[in-house]
């Protein structure tokens, strides 16, 4: 991708077809489709690319078993159109970035014979529904089984388990990847920066928008023929931007995940948590050599600061713990996030619990503004999909047809489950490193690679016990578009998710390369690290984890 600098200088005061607002998984994935049809088109985000919702998702590429259960109970057609629209998609996620994705086999442990036989006759319909685009059957497994799979079960209380197969991707990186497609097919991404005001012609109708770049803190305006608004949480601000007095629609849901150390699992298995006593589903996952435990469902308004709470922390323990022989306790958490899902509704008064993940494509007449409410990360490219075809109804003109379904992300190019063989002998790194950077960047792991060989000190660790190297810092700063300390640690190296005591001692380092990437002064450099210190410190404070010594 372009410079920042580059790119404003691409975007300010052009024209363009299509404008997208919202750079999380559903606007990218337009910005992406609409580019790929032919349309000249810019993606705009007032933040960082995925850094609202679409990074704090459970990292997982599925139909949703509680969708299913909901949908049966419930009698509930919207809950399985989800259901079967999420499931048909999931393959070709994985299909079209292998390196970020992998398949997953979950274990539910069962207390009863009850239990064993309602969840496998529903997991079996769950692989019915999914039809051909299934990955594996599930399976009833003995107790002496699921034990040796997943030793830290409780085993007094272990009957038997089932076992499914579901997707798991990483999620800020797949964002990335399809900006970086996006811009690679010929489009133009920026981040930080905000729209701040519409123009509209003598009919009412929106023409341009007025940008806030938040670094340089310079503005500027774009034009375009249509607007889209992805914007997730914050879509009724720019839908009542667009047209004062629209009736908000948009309900937000924050979920909390917590990170605690791999062998509290003892497993590279996920485990399903199937009922809790407010109804919600809870998993424990492997995740890059950590234990990814959530989710919280609990309605928030969208400019409230999201954070997790101690009491969040423990609501999650509580469960997980039922399923352990030893309990886990706070003092393990290693790292926490928290993040806001978009659900829309129809304005009728229903727990966020309750409402199915459908999203909807509108249409303003005044304003020719289309927004893309609700959904969930599985389903991002149909989302999109559905979006650029309303924009093409009133866009008008020749373009192609959506090509998304199958289009490979950048990394994908030539890879393979070995391709770190390759990156290894090639560069003389260690097994370790090569596997990283390969699930990281695919097959653009070279491109990080190159810049160690004009500068060997860039192959160091960031901090000493994980992965990531320095020259994932440059190569976030000139190829990513990462312009803070946060960008570099939660979005693109994921180092801040991996343990907050770890990302507090990396942001020195993280800082200065930073910097001297971006041209920051020093005093810029070291206020920048304090900033980002003190963040931590207080999800920290407020979550009742408890700051490193």
């Amino acid at each position: 991708m372009k410079s920042r600098p580059g790119a404003i200088e691409s975007i300010a005061e052009q024209s363009f077809d299509i404008c997208v607002i919202g750079g999380g998984a559903t606007g990218s994935a337009c910005a992406l489709d609409a580019q790929l049809r032919g349309f000249k088109t810019v993606l705009l985000d007032a933040g960082d690319f995925a850094s609202v919702t679409s990074s704090t998702s459970t990292k997982m590429a599925h139909g949703g078993v509680r969708y299913l259960e909901e949908a049966i109970t419930g009698l509930d057609p919207k809950e399985y159109a989800v259901l079967k629209r999420a499931l048909h998609e999931r393959i070709h996620m994985l299909r079209n970035a292998p390196y970020l994705t992998r398949t997953k086999l979950f274990l539910t442990p069962c207390f009863s014979w009850f239990q064993v036989l309602y969840l496998e006759v529903g997991l079996k319909l769950y692989d019915w529904i999914a039809g051909p685009d299934g990955l594996e059957r599930s399976y009833f497994i003995s107790r002496k089984q699921a034990l040796d799979r997943m030793p830290a079960l409780a085993a007094e209380k272990i009957v038997g388990g089932v076992m499914y197969a579901d997707g798991q991707f990483d999620d800020a990186r797949y964002n990335l990847a399809l900006v970086k497609t996006f811009a690679e097919a010929g489009g133009e991404p920026l981040n930080y920066a905000r729209v701040t005001g519409f123009y509209k012609d003598t009919a009412g109708k929106i023409t341009g928008v007025e940008v806030r770049d938040q670094v340089s803190r310079r503005s500027f305006t774009v034009y375009a023929r249509t607007f889209v608004n992805a914007t997730g949480p914050h879509a009724d601000a720019l839908r009542q931007m667009a047209s004062p007095g629209t009736r908000p629609r948009m309900r937000t849901s924050k979920g909390v995940h917590i990170l605690l150390p791999l062998e509290v699992l003892s497993s590279e298995d996920a485990m399903l948590i199937p009922k809790t006593d407010d109804g919600r589903v809870l998993f424990a996952i492997p995740w890059f050599g950590r234990l990814l435990v959530g989710t919280t469902d609990d309605e928030v308004k969208p400019d409230d600061e999201l954070y997790v709470k101690s009491e969040e922390v423990e609501y999650l323990l509580r469960y997980l713990n039922k399923y352990l022989e030893r309990p886990v306790a706070p003092s393990q958490v290693l790292s926490a996030t928290a993040g806001a899902r978009p659900l829309v509704s129809s304005g009728k008064s229903t727990d966020t619990k309750k409402l199915a993940r459908d999203h909807e494509v509108e249409f303003d007449p005044a304003s020719g503004l289309v927004s893309i409410m609700g959904g969930k990360w599985t389903t991002h490219r149909a989302m999109a999909e559905d979006t650029i075809d309303e924009v093409q109804k009133h866009i008008g003109g020749a373009s192609g047809p959506c090509s998304t379904l199958n289009h490979p992300l950048v990394g994908s190019e030539g890879y393979s489950d070995d391709y770190w063989e390759t990156l290894a002998a090639h560069f003389g790194i260690s097994e370790v490193t090569a596997r990283h950077l390969a699930q990281k960047f695919g097959t653009r792991a070279d491109h990080v690679m190159e810049l160690v060989k004009s500068d060997p000190f860039l192959a160091e660790l960031i901090v000493s016990d994980a992965l990531p190297i320095l020259a994932e810092v440059v190569f976030a700063a000139r190829e990513e578009m990462a312009a803070t300390i946060e960008d570099v640690l939660a979005r693109r190296t994921g180092l801040q998710l991996w343990s907050w005591k770890d990302a507090i001692r990396a942001a020195p380092s993280v800082g200065a390369l930073l910097g001297r990437e971006l041209g920051w002064r020093d005093e810029q450099t070291r206020t920048a690290v304090d900033d980002y210190v003190a963040k931590i410190r207080d999800f920290m404070q407020k979550s009742g984890i408890g700051l490193p010594q």
